[in-house]
């Protein structure tokens, strides 16, 4: 099974959204395990509970501690940034993990947008922005986990919010072309400005996790036939991969002395769906800089979060 060296991450502090199961879980029990201190920020605290237990039950000297966080909520995640500027701890690590994907009718967030666009996009991009300056203060790397969805279809921008027709599909592309578009040019921006932060992609491949399983919050009663046809395959060893496997692009992008800002990382295996972690090609949904500005300015005046160069603390 492919793996990677993580670095000592001794003294390092580390946010890792969607941090309670599947590769999210997976993530923060490596950068504990590698000595970081890790915040889970989660929407569910029981859930967040048997997390912590299951990766200390791992790695007994694992720190880790639980924040409030509901990303389809904006004063939720107002509410986080409050809390963590007010702890005043740079944070050395961020990585924009959580994602909602295809709920099978719409759905709104609290704020009012599309529920996949306003969480896997919006809901983070408020949340670099609140952390901003304890990313600066930390000289962070802030990965965004993106999916191979990204490479298909386009941003709506007649109907970013999917009011007037709704396809889920079409809607969870859209919200991870939006995070991309935005990760890159979080690297761009401060690169310009002196920001000191280093900002980059990553996807997972395909593996069997919550995504498409049985999720009553998102009006999914049931596994979908997707999810089940991913287990069958990942057991097998076809083509996809496991969530072990899953998580090591980002893992990669976060931790890795030589992954670089403005790069992107994904399993390297036959279509980047399963396999060893590997820097590769930017999709091509991604790759217009004009776009990315218009969605940043979109997003800042969507979320009412403006994130500018401000002297680091």
């Amino acid at each position: 099974m492919p793996d990677i060296t993580v670095p000592d991450l001794s003294g390092k502090l580390a946010v890792v959204t969607g941090a309670s199961d599947g590769v999210g879980l997976g993530l923060t029990a490596r950068l504990a395990a590698a000595g970081a201190e890790v915040v889970m920020p989660v929407r569910n605290p029981r859930k967040g509970e048997a997390a912590m237990a299951k990766i200390r039950q791992r790695y007994p000297e694992a720190r880790l501690s639980l924040r409030a966080l509901d990303l389809s909520s904006l004063d939720s995640v107002a509410a986080l940034g409050d809390t963590l500027r007010q702890e005043g701890r740079p944070i050395h690590i961020l990585v924009n993990n959580a994602g909602v994907m295809t709920p099978p009718e719409r759905q709104s967030t609290a704020d009012g947008f599309e529920l996949q666009f306003g969480s896997n996009h919006l809901g983070h991009f408020a949340l670099t922005g609140h952390l901003m300056p304890l990313l600066r203060a930390g000289h962070a790397r802030v990965t965004s986990q993106l999916s191979v969805s990204a490479n298909e279809n386009s941003i709506n921008w007649d109907d970013l919010n999917w009011e007037r027709s709704y396809n889920g599909r079409r809607a969870y592309s859209q919200s991870k072309i939006a995070f991309g578009l935005f990760g890159l040019e979080l690297d761009r921006r401060s690169r310009a400005g002196g920001w000191g932060i280093t900002s980059n992609i990553a996807h997972p491949g395909v593996a069997p996790t919550s995504l498409l399983a049985a999720r009553p919050e998102v009006g999914r009663a049931r596994d979908t036939m997707g999810v089940r046809l991913i287990r069958v395959l990942s057991r097998a060893g076809i083509l996809l991969g496991t969530v072990e496997t899953a998580l090591l692009p980002a893992l990669m992008a976060a931790t890795s002395p030589d992954a670089a800002g403005g790069r992107f990382y994904g399993p390297s295996g036959l279509g980047h769906l399963s396999g060893a972690p590997a820097e590769q090609p930017v999709y091509s949904r991604l790759r217009s800089e004009e776009e990315a500005a218009r969605m940043w300015q979109m997003s800042e005046r969507l979320t009412r979060t403006s994130i500018t160069p401000q002297p680091a603390p």
